[in-house]
């Protein structure tokens, strides 16, 4: 059974509330959005109506519900989950593997890494070192979560010339995905992160930019750095849903000149 196909102890109807109560909708938000009766929606919730396969997936859709979720609740409805788990290993995901390296090399030798759902580094190319270079071998042992090492006073912090914007950009993001998804796991681990030192001074002088940074000092320079993030666009599979790719590009002429001496572009 994989992570997807878990069963709960939980009624269907409550997991609905809670998602609706998580998305900040009434019932009558709902209704119009999944076009069925308030009535419908509140006799899902209470269990006095069981809902169809069709409804759940539909409901789910409307609430912006991860596709790992969904499978949950048409597991409590007694149905089969509707979307696959499949590991990177496995052979039907072979094209999305192949999608996800031809970019990791495509970046090189800037970075780029790979991670799950929990920030879990999946895989990088080699230019992540110039990232990582420093850090406590602990941290870099399997599996690494990036923003642990990221924050981390044995991992990248003290090279990080604006560790509290730095810090205040991570934790915010990491309250949009928690928003998103009611992630258990990414809860523990904002409480880790908020804990580690180095939350002064997270507005620059100057004001706030337009993009954050990662300034990091590397062999006597500071480098400058703005990150993007690609994902799947509709995915079917919980495993591709949760995979996202953050690569990272020069923010300033002083690190393109830089990486260009290096051998970067």
């Amino acid at each position: 059974m994989t992570a997807a196909q878990e069963t709960t102890t939980e009624p269907v109807g409550e997991l609905l509330r809670r998602w609706r109560g998580h998305r900040r909708m009434t019932q009558l938000d709902l209704a119009n959005r999944a076009e069925v009766s308030t009535r419908h929606v509140s006799f899902l919730e209470t269990g006095r109506a069981q809902p169809t396969r069709e409804m759940l997936l539909r409901l789910g859709e409307q609430l912006d519900i991860p596709l790992r979720d969904r499978n949950t609740l048409l597991l409590a409805a007694g149905f089969a989950p509707a979307f696959p788990e499949h590991v990177l290993a496995d052979v039907p995901m072979s094209a999305v593997v192949d999608a996800v390296t031809q970019i990791l090399a495509a970046h090189d030798p800037l970075p780029a890494v790979v991670v799950d759902r929990h920030w879990n580094m999946i895989d990088a190319n080699s230019a992540i070192g110039l990232l990582t270079d420093g850090a406590a071998a602990w941290l870099l042992e399997p599996p690494v979560n990036v923003l642990r090492l990221s924050l981390h006073p044995d991992g990248m912090a003290p090279r990080i010339t604006n560790l509290g914007q730095w810090r205040a950009h991570v934790l915010h993001r990491l309250d949009h995905q928690i928003e998103a998804t009611g992630d258990r796991e990414l809860h523990c681990l904002r409480d880790e992160l908020a804990a580690y030192p180095g939350g002064e001074n997270a507005v620059p002088q100057g004001g706030v930019s337009l993009v954050v940074p990662l300034r990091l000092r590397v062999n006597g320079h500071d480098l400058a750095f703005l990150s993007t993030t690609t994902v799947f666009g509709t995915p079917m599979d919980v495993t591709v849903s949760e995979l996202a790719i953050e690569s990272f590009f020069p923010a300033d002429a002083a690190t393109t000149r830089f990486l260009a001496a290096s051998g970067a572009r």
